[in-house]
């Protein structure tokens, strides 16, 4: 007798590929695929791309349920892609009702930065706690929030943008319309500005033991540091997550976090602690959207 064994699809869509796998309860992944993004990657040349890729990817219709992560907020239900960064006419997408309609699938959506955390969560870096924060240091800088092992979106689908608390009130204007947010500190484009280098030649120049370079990555950490001090007094996490292609260089900047987070934390808001790297480098997307997939079948 064949035992059937349910699946899900986890989908990571992005401004150049979209990344999708087919996932077991345990997270194994089963098969996976990589495609271009349909450029101009209108909503509807985009669907037609995924509908024939979850068809490929599951030609014996085993799937239960479907998760998207998409390159911008989504609602507190999972159900639109209100607007999606670098992505052609997204503003308002009912994704989740176009998914299920094309594949009578239970399909949910969310932020591509909450996927990162939540796959992390499950089976990277958070997967020994039940609470967890993760930040992304990357052009920007992105967040997700892990209250009780369920992502934490808010009322309106908007929570978990860390990197726009304020750092400096006084700093440098924000595209959020904020000044002096934490990104504007610790991002890659704030990197690029307050040092004229590039993330990756900072780290090569400490390596070889410069002296600037290394001066500047302890600063760094310090920011960082006061950023998550803040974080930390909100939600009081188990774990921190640090990821994104900055992460690279944490060997130069994790002192200097860790020891403002210990002068500015009280034991007591930061007891058991762990600030962690993230494990599943650009996977952890797509291992978040199937995670959200089995959470939207269980619910």
């Amino acid at each position: 007798m064949v035992t059937f064994q349910e699946e899900v699809i986890g989908i990571d869509l992005g401004g150049t590929a979209i990344k999708m796998g087919k996932f077991d309860a345990q997270g194994t992944c089963l098969k996976s695929l990589i495609l271009p993004t349909p450029q101009p990657a209108y909503p509807q040349a985009v669907l037609e791309v995924m509908v024939k890729a979850i068809a490929q990817l599951d030609p014996n219709h085993q799937t239960v349920a479907i998760g998207v992560g998409t390159p911008g907020p989504a609602d507190a239900a999972g159900r639109i892609a209100r607007i999606a960064i670098n992505l052609e006419g997204w503003r308002d997408i009912p994704l989740a009702d176009w998914l299920e309609a094309e594949t009578g699938k239970p399909t949910i959506v969310a932020n591509d930065a909450n996927c990162a955390g939540l796959g992390e969560y499950w089976l990277g870096a958070g997967k020994p706690f039940r609470n967890v924060i993760m930040l992304t240091l990357g052009t920007g800088v992105g967040g997700a929030v892990i209250l009780d092992g369920k992502l934490f979106v808010g009322h309106d689908g908007t929570a978990g943008e860390l990197g726009l608390i304020t750092l400096n009130p006084e700093g440098e204007h924000c595209n959020s319309g904020n000044r002096g947010s934490l990104e504007q500190y610790v991002s890659v484009r704030a990197i690029r500005r307050r040092s004229g280098w590039e993330p990756h030649e900072l780290g090569e120049k400490a390596r070889a033991g410069e002296e600037e370079a290394i001066a500047f990555w302890q600063s760094y950490g310090r920011d960082l540091g006061i950023g998550i001090a803040s974080l930390l007094y909100v939600l009081a996490p188990e774990a921190v997550i640090i990821g994104g292609g900055v992460s690279a260089s944490a060997e130069f900047f994790f002192p200097s976090l860790q020891a403002e987070v210990e002068q500015r934390v009280l034991p007591s808001s930061r007891s058991g602690l762990q600030i962690r790297l993230a494990e599943l480098g650009n996977q952890a997307g797509v291992v978040g959207a199937a995670k959200l997939a089995w959470q939207r079948r269980s619910a």
